[in-house]
């Protein structure tokens, strides 16, 4: 009994023991904690979309090679087409001993097997072609791959392999590099529904690689892919990423390369790079001359073929605005005025009409005819195309306000100042509102569409009116058409002479 319980205290003691151990370890590495690194991001080493490649498809300090296509927000280094290859470099070694890069990436494929891979590097020279997924063979330095298809059988891929290299030894192909890897995770990194992110840090020899599966949108989610202590790689290398196809394809996009510089903690950091080198400063300024001179003489040409224009023929901010409001004003103008000119046809048309009920009416009252129109009747529909005159005058006075202050809008210009601008856009919008209303408010007075005028009921005649009634009514009706055609045409030569 007594040997049971020391068996289990002493179990208990290891377990605790290796929580501790484990513990301090999670704490010298915690990112916020005091022992963790500086990091400092290096812009010249980075790449990141949007805008990740300029108009002449180039990659603002990196290189790209194969079929490696770049495009606003990622890298294709290679399509999923068969036998290919294309990787991008870096164009400037990196200097600094310590370091740390975060690499988002993409492999997608229509089968349940892709190839070949995609390789993350750090080497003495940039590998710009060659067999080993993309990049040249015996390196200096270090490469990541992640390895897709399975050369040796042996069912271990999607596979993530640490390869390090002197530039002596030459890539085991057929074994998936596997008798040359210092660290090594099986990860599927196809098809993810997210895009996959591996962290790559190097720091007092120790390489550490973690890698985000693609599950979760969740960007900071890592998991512990290999880790390789006392690893010696060149202190001056070139950062680049690979990929290759082979009989089976797949799309290998890469949407960000992050490279940070790492300094212990407490440790001043290095100064930024400010000055660039003087080789780069006279290119860049000989480019800005000649740019400058070409400029110049250009706007001389220009001047020449045309010496009415200004020399400042951009707008600018402020003047588009403007402009764009008084071009609207304008339309609003022309809209308004043609809204009045129709609306003085009607009132002429609307008073012919009562001068010839007028009349009518007047001949009623010296001969009554059996059969007819009762005079109450016509005397409300006199009653009725006055109220409709002064209702039309009432909208024409509403047009006629509504056309002088968007005159006045228009003239005072620049010194109206934006808020009068908006008061006189307003007060419009509100006369336009009454005019609506107005013209809802007459036709609900005068009835909808189905209501019919009843004539009144006399058994005699089959009709309100009569044969002789009907053809004066026709013939009246017909002088009033020729002479609105009359009429319009007269208006429409003289407004001709104006144009």
């Amino acid at each position: 009994m007594a040997v049971s319980i020391d068996k289990c205290l002493s179990v208990a003691a290891s377990l605790l023991i290796l929580t501790l151990i484990f513990d301090l370890i999670s704490a010298d590495v915690a990112p916020g904690s005091e022992d963790a690194p500086h990091r400092r991001f290096e812009y010249k080493y980075s790449f990141k979309g949007p805008h990740l490649a300029q108009s002449d498809g180039t990659i603002p300090f990196w290189v790209h090679t194969g079929n490696a296509i770049p495009s606003a927000d990622q890298i294709r280094i290679t399509p999923s087409l068969r036998s290919q290859k294309g990787s991008v470099w870096t164009k400037n070694i990196a200097m600094f001993e310590n370091w740390e890069a975060e690499v988002t990436f993409r492999v997608s494929g229509r089968g349940r097997v892709g190839a070949d891979g995609l390789a993350i590097w750090y080497t003495s020279g940039q590998g710009l072609d060659g067999p080993v997924f993309g990049a040249s063979d015996s390196w200096n330095g270090l490469g990541i791959f992640f390895d897709s298809f399975d050369n040796d059988g042996k069912k271990n891929n999607p596979a993530v392999l640490i390869v390090g290299n002197n530039g002596k030894l030459v890539y085991d192909h057929p074994n998936d590099g596997s008798t040359q890897a210092l660290g090594t995770c099986l990860r599927d990194f196809r098809n993810k529904p997210y895009p996959v992110r591996a962290k790559i840090t190097y720091y007092h020899k120790s390489l550490t690689v973690m890698i985000n599966n693609g599950f979760t949108p969740d960007k900071d989610d890592y998991e512990f892919c290999a880790k390789v202590e006392n690893m010696n790689i060149p202190k001056q290398g070139y950062f680049g990423i690979s990929a290759a196809t082979g009989g089976l394809a797949d799309d290998h996009d890469v949407l960000s390369f992050l490279t940070f510089r790492l300094t212990d903690p407490g440790q001043q950091p290095p100064p930024p790079e400010v000055e660039i080198p003087k080789e780069e400063k006279d290119k860049y300024q000989e480019e800005f001359e000649n740019f400058q001179q070409e400029l110049d003489k250009k706007k001389e040409e220009f001047q020449k073929e045309h010496p009415d224009v200004q020399e400042d023929i951009y707008e600018s901010v402020n003047d588009r605005e403007i402009r764009q409001v008084f071009e609207g004003q304008n339309r609003i103008h022309l809209e308004i005025k043609q809204l009045h000119r129709q609306l003085g046809m009607i009132l002429d048309e609307q008073r012919r009409y009562v001068s010839v009920v007028t009349d009518e009416i007047a001949k009623r009252g010296t001969q009554g005819q059996p059969g007819q129109v009762p005079t109450h009747e016509l005397d409300g529909i006199v009653t009725t195309q006055q109220e409709v005159l002064k209702n039309l005058n009432e909208i024409r006075h509403t047009i006629s306000e509504s056309m002088r202050q968007v005159g006045s809008a228009h003239n005072q210009g620049n010194a109206a100042g934006t808020y009068e601008t908006v008061q006189h856009f307003n007060d419009i919008k509100e006369h336009i509102h009454i005019v609506k209303r107005d013209l809802d408010h007459l036709i609900q007075r005068n009835g909808g569409p189905g209501e019919k005028a009843k004539c009144p009921e006399i058994p005699p005649f089959p009709s309100c009116l009569s044969t002789i009634h009907f053809i004066i009514f026709i013939a009246v009706q017909t002088v009033l058409f020729i002479g609105y055609i009359m009429y319009r045409s007269q208006q429409e030569a003289a407004a001709k002479k104006f144009f």
